[in-house]
């Protein structure tokens, strides 16, 4: 008999574009060699050029998704991607620690989901709030991008100097890790990385690529990251291996529609293009 692959859990939106949440987090868990477990936060009606709509799935339902799956399949890890609001950010912070997930228990990777692709804030204040307070403190990491640095902390950060100022600003929030991502920062040449665990910063630069076709990088980096705490990883070599993975993703990346593309975790199954090819 095959042996069951460690368990790993997305607290996340579903995109119909398939691009980025829970759908981009199950086949990067996928590529990565775990099994994928789902709650589902809320369902967007979603393409290649934007959000049209946003519907989100009652806090007791999120709860309860969590709950269902911990008690019976098992989390060896778990992550966040678009909670939506106030109300389920708490629920979500219940039933994590209900089943034992979070910062010195079951590692729990917080990717705060605030921002669009352009930087339009997409929770209102009370919901930020419930970040700062509530998911932050019980994080084991948390990945936000610029934008959502911009948002959390009203820190602007234009120079790899104040990746590190914002580091300690997040920290101070609670998270045990903060991972600052530089893919924002246009005037770098790289993209730099900040790990920081409140004494240590952590670099991990990559290639800055040509292409617009970059929908669910976010997704992508704290899945495979959650995906490596599953297997047994520390925090820093998880993150060190989900960069590599990311650098090969974003590679891979491919368009779809009239608008912008995803990165593709579907590198990692190099024949995965010819399988099924009549």
């Amino acid at each position: 008999m095959t042996t069951t692959p460690p368990r790993t859990l997305t607290i996340a939106g579903s995109d119909s574009g398939g691009c980025a949440g829970l759908q981009q987090d199950l086949r990067t868990f996928f590529a990565c060699g775990v099994h994928g477990l789902t709650a589902v936060t809320a369902v967007t009606v979603q393409n290649s050029l934007g959000v049209t709509g946003v519907h989100t799935v009652p806090p007791e339902v999120v709860a309860a998704q969590v709950e269902a799956v911990a008690t019976d399949i098992g989390v060896q890890a778990a992550k966040t991607g678009m909670l939506a609001t106030a109300e389920i950010i708490e629920a979500v912070a219940g039933a994590c620690d209900r089943v034992h997930i979070g910062r010195g228990r079951t590692p729990f990777v917080v990717d705060p989901v605030a921002a669009s692709m352009h930087g339009e804030p997409l929770l209102h204040a009370a919901a930020m709030d419930s970040y700062r307070t509530l998911l932050f403190p019980r994080a084991t990491l948390v990945t936000p991008n610029l934008d959502e640095v911009r948002l959390f902390t009203g820190l602007d950060v234009t120079t790899r100097a104040q990746q590190r100022d914002a580091a300690r600003a997040l920290h101070d929030l609670g998270p045990e890790w903060v991972l600052v991502k530089g893919g924002h920062l246009r005037g770098d040449p790289e993209c730099l990385d900040l790990l920081y665990d409140g004494t240590d910063f952590h670099e991990f630069v990559g290639p800055r690529f040509a292409t617009p076709h970059v929908h669910g990088s976010g997704d992508t980096l704290a899945s495979t990251t959650t995906a490596a705490l599953a297997k047994g990883h520390d925090v820093v070599s998880a993150v060190a291996a989900a960069k590599d993975f990311i650098v090969e993703s974003v590679r891979a990346a491919y368009p779809v529609g009239a608008g912008v593309g995803p990165v593709s975790p579907l590198w990692r199954l190099p024949d995965a293009a010819t399988f099924l090819t009549p």
